[in-house]
């Protein structure tokens, strides 16, 4: 059976990386509760490409 809750897998991408027109993109699958969160999240995380930590945020 599937598990029901509120729970939903969401996307996150580094803004810095898409805004500098690099090729290549920094992505991360992460899970947030939609209830309690209802604005996109807004991450830190480790980008490889740019090799340093920058700010992802949620897509669609």
């Amino acid at each position: 059976m599937a598990k029901k809750g509120n729970r939903v897998q969401v996307i996150m991408e580094c803004t810095e990386h898409k805004n500098s027109g690099l090729p290549g993109t920094s992505r991360y699958i992460t899970t947030k509760n939609k209830k309690t969160t209802t604005e996109r999240l807004e991450l830190k995380k480790y980008n490889p490409l740019l090799k340093r930590v920058t700010v992802h945020k949620e897509i669609k």
